[in-house]
């Protein structure tokens, strides 16, 4: 998994950095400096993917989020990189560990660029109201963090770590994310399963998924969330058409913490997605 910086794009590139991005060489990203020099890769990736996939909304009165169409950009200097919206500089590099400080885009917010308003009769109990009230669920912005991520990689598979905080005063919390996978290439075949979790901080998961006083209604109770532990679970598959081409097929599921799954604004705590399409890299 993929921790992408522009929160617009976040789902797409969730399901397809993995999935598109695969070939024979590794991406940019997890490659060490001198590795690079000595494989000359180019600074520049540049890329697409077109296909159709799917993420499930777990907030009420909301749409899933379509996925069919996403750009691939990246640009790695010796230290400073910019990739699919994150922002970083690299301060340690070497065969064994990829460190880097990196800014980017909170995520959780993209689930509510997808909901819905609508009337209601009934409260939140099912007991009838003596007139219908708006029941809007309610708006959350968009968070920018700042953190370190680490990258290691091996015989032993991948293993990716982070630690974010927030740094524009949105929700003041943080999150620490751990991702481990390990692939299997078999000709022009790539399978990469990997599982991880993500603790959110009380502040980071309160602001999301939490109603606050002003917000709530007879129809939406006032909630307050602390902290908790997403657990998710992904698996890609990709086979390399030719040297530009890679079809890829991933599925993801991911698990909302406790605290986040009883707010009165989920309806479901089980995140589900899917992408199937081509990817193309110049």
């Amino acid at each position: 998994m993929k921790l992408p910086i522009a929160a617009a794009l976040w789902l797409l590139v969730a399901f397809q950095s993995g999935a598109a991005e695969q070939s024979t060489t590794p991406a940019p990203s997890t490659v060490s400096v001198a590795e690079q020099g000595e494989a000359r890769e180019p600074r520049w990736r540049l890329g697409f993917a077109l296909g159709y996939g799917l993420r499930t909304n777990p907030l009420v009165q909301s749409d899933d989020i379509p996925i069919v169409v996403d750009v691939d950009i990246g640009w790695f200097g010796d230290r400073f990189f910019f990739d699919n919206g994150d922002l970083g500089v690299t301060f340690a590099d070497n065969d064994r560990i990829t460190a880097s400080l990196v800014a980017r885009v909170n995520s959780d917010r993209v689930f509510f660029g997808r909901t819905n308003t609508r009337f209601v009769t009934v409260d939140a109990a099912g007991m009838p109201l003596s007139e219908a009230i708006v029941f809007d669920v309610p708006d959350r912005s968009y968070a920018t963090e700042l953190g370190i991520e680490v990258l290691m990689d091996g015989s032993w598979g991948q293993l990716q770590m982070t630690a974010h905080h927030d740094i524009s005063g949105t929700h003041e919390g943080y999150e620490l994310f751990v991702d481990y996978g390990y692939g299997w290439r078999n000709q022009r075949w790539y399978v990469e399963p990997s599982i991880g979790l993500s603790y959110k901080s009380d502040e980071l998961n309160d602001y999301y998924w939490g109603v606050r006083e002003d917000e709530a209604s007879p129809a939406l109770l006032a909630y307050t969330a602390g902290d908790g532990i997403n657990a998710h679970a992904r698996l890609a598959l990709s086979y390399q058409v030719n040297r530009h081409w890679t079809f890829s097929l991933v599925g993801e599921f991911e698990r909302l913490n406790d605290d986040a799954a009883a707010s009165p604004i989920v309806k479901d705590k089980n995140v589900f997605g899917y992408f199937a399409g081509f990817g193309f890299h110049f």
